[in-house]
């Protein structure tokens, strides 16, 4: 075969690539499909569970070639806000001492308050989360740092129990949870009260990792026109949190899909 022969053979055999279909079009398209739908929230792992849901059983490790092959990369990560004040009130002993696990719904919750700033105007976010599905069980937002932020959470939240429910309530050392008149509610409420030691923050790693979520997802790389604009978006993001967003470590199932599945059956 001569050199000439060998050139266009070679030259020929990528022209038939070039017009040969793709046999991942459709998964690429999906995942596409699935990365935007959810505003770039999704790394490969959740979407290989979203394609599972879909009837589509693709190796997570060939989602993560095909989304760098589509330059699709989910958002990171950032850092905290500190609400301790000092020696404020009383603080308790640590009862959750790490262990993040629950069994039930309402056997145990944590809460944080996070800050957020929009052109120079502070916004407050305080949640309070049930370790069991990782679902935002009550919550409150304001624009500053009132000691109303935390009480009308927890009512929220205590309305919501059963008469035999007493979970844990995990927080760090923040003022809000030492004032006695938020320590005599909780108890009378038959809250058993937990705090992380002072200045650890992964002592509470998990309303830790929900601010950073959230923060990532729909706060960084964002513009807000004003407070109320965030302060709205901080609403939907909740909402599709707890109803749309699958997780992980919950095979796929949204946090509240989770819960609804073990109160059905107890």
């Amino acid at each position: 075969m001569q050199a000439s022969d060998l050139a266009r053979s070679v030259f020929y055999y990528h022209c038939k690539e070039l017009v040969k279909p793709d046999a991942c079009a459709e998964i690429k398209a999906k995942i596409k499909e699935i990365f935007h739908l959810h505003k770039g929230r999704y790394g490969y792992r959740r979407i290989a569970l979203a394609l599972r849901n879909l009837g589509m059983l693709i190796n997570h490790k060939k989602v993560q070639r095909l989304m760098r092959e589509l330059s699709l990369k989910s958002k990171v990560r950032p850092k905290r806000y500190n609400s301790y004040k000092g020696q404020e009130g009383k603080s308790v002993d640590n009862l959750l001492q790490r262990n993040f696990m629950a069994d039930k719904p309402n056997q145990k919750w944590v809460t944080d308050v996070t800050e957020f700033n929009v052109k120079g105007q502070k916004v407050y976010l305080s949640p309070l989360i049930d370790l069991f599905s990782g679902d935002v069980v009550a919550y409150r937002i304001a624009k500053s740092a009132h000691l109303s932020l935390v009480k009308n959470m927890f009512e929220d939240a205590i309305s919501k129990l059963k008469n035999d429910e007493q979970p844990i309530l995990h927080s760090d050392q923040g003022w809000q949870y030492r004032l006695p008149q938020i320590q005599k509610m909780l108890k009378n409420s038959g809250l058993k009260q937990s705090m992380s030691r002072k200045g650890n923050c992964l002592d509470n790693a998990a309303a830790e990792s929900f601010f950073a979520v959230l923060k990532t997802e729909m706060f960084h790389h964002h513009d807000f026109e004003s407070a109320d604009d965030l302060i709205m978006k901080i609403d939907e993001y909740i909402e599709y949190y707890n109803t749309m967003r699958i997780k992980v470590k919950l095979k796929g199932l949204t946090p509240i899909e989770h819960r609804n599945q073990a109160i059905l059956a107890a």
